[in-house]
């Protein structure tokens, strides 16, 4: 199990905001993932501004819980197998006794989590200077998205850059939930 500390500025673009950062940094070939989402039923994790996914990504297979932690996002990352991934999608979580303690500080059962659906993500890198440059094309129930992040190691420094970045592109900053909070939003009350 791996825990870090996550500190990213985000921001939700139009397709030709998406394509003209494109054109000023020089990403890297999209890779494709597949994130699939997990949740209670009485929503335990989304009361508690957390998320629980499995992403697959070249054939690895990565479970991350994500919770606040001191105005940021701790994650908690257990590589995992593509059998024991099915078995969590058919509703038999896995039993990771460090992780499944995780949960239980948030008051979880993972015995109760449920396999709610999948995100499809085109996601392009750019490092440089110990900052990534992220640029994401998800497509999640008949939804398509595009996004710009920067993850950064510090947080006054990052948000002065990601601002300027947007400047520089000409892209208006706006409100950005993250991804889970968008595809939840398109999924039918009931889940």
């Amino acid at each position: 199990m791996k825990q870090e500390i996550e500190i990213e500025y985000k921001n939700l673009l139009t397709k030709s905001e998406y394509k003209r950062l494109l054109r000023l940094y020089p990403f890297q070939k999209a890779i494709k993932q597949h994130n699939y989402y997990f949740e209670t039923a009485q929503l335990q994790l989304q009361k508690q501004k957390s998320a629980l996914r499995i992403r697959k990504k070249n054939n690895e297979y990565v479970l991350t819980l994500k919770q606040p932690h001191y105005g940021q996002l701790l994650e908690t990352h257990v590589e995992i197998t593509e059998d024991e991934t099915e078995q969590c999608l058919i509703g038999n979580f896995i039993e990771h006794k460090q992780f499944n303690e995780q949960l239980a500080k948030l008051g979880v059962d993972a015995q109760q989590l449920n396999y709610i659906g999948k995100l499809v993500t085109y996601r392009r890198i750019y490092e440089e200077n110990e900052t990534i440059y992220v640029l994401d094309r998800s497509l999640y129930n008949g939804y398509e998205d595009f996004e710009f992040e920067l993850e950064v190691n510090d947080e006054h420094k990052g948000k002065k850059h990601f601002l300027s970045i947007l400047k520089k592109a000409e892209i208006k900053q706006v409100h950005t939930p993250n991804k889970i909070e968008r595809f939840f939003k398109t999924l039918p009350k009931q889940i």
